[in-house]
């Protein structure tokens, strides 16, 4: 049952309305000018409004405009015996959920009427899930129950409202972003969360990268550029694989973090920034600085706070969840609708150790799902060796079925199967390999593949 305002001059039409109305199983009320309409909405806010153009005292389209400031705003149908096109464009320019003709159609009525609820409906739950639950949805990344991960999920909630650095540590695919983003959603920071890998970026535009530059500093500097550092003040800066930083770099971010001052690339203007730093590498970072590859004054400055990942296979009572959330992922984005895992295929899961982690998980049922012509993944759409299956440990050199390969050759497998089976759809295959079109074409020169 809603409650419907209807704003009618004419109270013969407008007691027609209302009847109907009534009868549908609705409350209704009635306003014959705007000045009685005004009143009516500001005691209460109706679910629906029936709205006229014609009216004694103005427009109706002038108390559309003014019940569409409201973000919480009812939907408003139009309905006038007025026969102006322009009309009909400016009430949905003005945000009019549509617009009925006099004389109009019961049943159309009936429809316009119900969808526009529906819809107010849905929108008001979204808004109430985004505002009430925000945690959960920024949050909803980290799945799982398992000790590791509630312990996770109260070090995050104790530490993001700090202004300490932090050091995530963890082997490659626990998801150590996921946990940055987390930390910087419930830091209150006001500014951007800004991802940095110090490894996908050479170390003269990886400086660049992070503090900028001034035109003219370097071959190709047509401009000024911000830095990240710059970008993200007031926010979060998330430098992964930490580890892969020069010892150059080294310094320089070491005086960041001591004063909160750097210059640009090329510059001599010194900067100020209050970013927080978080951190993250698959290394072991004291084993280097031992070694003499990271600044021992660095690792401290920046292990203040140090969140250690736990790996998947120590975690395995959460795979249950991991894989449906992560199947419900995969299927939105590829558009499909794989739901079940065969008793044989879990077995086998259950059985692996699972090296790249979570990562691992989701592209082999990102693989498994590609290649699933029903609904239900089985053993042989996972990819997984039974060799490695049982525990992690490899069979034997003497064992036949091992097939020791080369990660190129592994890739360049791979590859070929995406782009076969999309038929060298091009993007699709970007699309489920998680690369760009240039990075796929330099695959597909690399490898030699031919289009034919």
């Amino acid at each position: 049952m809603a409650n419907i305002l209807v704003v009618e001059d004419d109270e013969v039409f407008s007691q027609l309305l209302i009847m109907h109305i009534e009868d549908r199983g609705h409350t209704s009320r009635a306003a014959h000018t705007l000045a009685q309409a005004r009143e009516l909405l500001s005691v209460s806010t109706p679910d629906a409004v029936l709205l006229d153009q014609q009216l004694p005292d103005g427009y109706g389209m002038d108390l559309l405009r003014e019940i569409k400031t409201d973000k919480d705003a009812p939907p408003v149908i139009m309905v006038t015996g007025v026969s102006d096109n322009a009309l009909v464009i400016e009430a949905m320019k003005a945000g009019a959920y549509d617009f009925v003709r006099k004389p109009m159609d019961e049943l159309e009525l009936d429809t316009t009427l119900n969808n526009a609820l529906h819809s107010h409906r849905l929108s008001r739950k979204v808004r109430a899930i985004s505002k009430a639950t925000d945690y959960e949805v920024e949050m909803n990344q980290i799945v799982g129950n398992s000790p590791g991960i509630t312990h996770l999920l109260k070090t995050i909630g104790s530490v993001a409202a700090s202004q300490a650095s932090i050091l995530i540590t963890g082997e490659s695919g626990t998801g150590k972003e996921v946990v940055a983003r987390a930390i910087h959603h419930h830091s209150e920071r006001s500014g951007l969360f800004l991802p940095v890998n110090c490894s996908t970026i050479v170390e003269n535009l990886l400086e660049s990268e992070l503090f900028g530059h001034e035109k003219g500093s370097f071959t190709g500097a047509d401009r000024r550029k911000p830095g990240k550092f710059e970008l993200a003040s007031d926010g979060t800066l998330f430098l992964d694989e930490l580890g892969e930083l020069p010892l150059s770099l080294q310094a320089k971010l070491l005086r960041v973090l001591q004063e909160g001052t750097y210059e640009r690339v090329g510059g001599t203007e010194t900067l100020h920034t209050n970013a927080r730093i978080v951190t993250a590498t698959n290394r072991n970072l004291e084993s280097m600085v031992k070694e003499g590859g990271f600044r021992e004054d660095l690792y401290y400055r920046l292990n203040v706070v140090n969140i250690v990942l736990p790996p998947l296979r120590d975690r395995m009572e959460d795979l249950p969840l991991l894989t449906e959330h992560l199947l419900r992922k995969i299927n939105q984005r590829l558009h499909t609708q794989v739901k079940n895992i065969s008793e044989s295929a879990w077995a086998l899961m259950q059985a692996y150790q699972w090296p790249g982690n979570v990562r691992k998980l989701e592209n082999i049922l990102t693989r498994a799902t590609v290649l699933c012509r029903d609904d239900t993944i089985t053993p042989d759409l996972l990819g997984i060796d039974d060799a490695v299956a049982d525990k992690g440990k490899p069979k034997t050199e003497n064992s036949d079925t091992v097939e020791l390969i080369s990660l190129e050759t592994l890739e360049q497998r791979h590859v070929r199967q995406i782009l076969e089976y999309t038929r060298w759809h091009k993007g699709k295959a970007c699309e489920i390999l998680g690369i760009s079109r240039p990075a796929l074409e330099r695959r597909i020169k690399k490898y030699g593949f031919d289009e034919s």
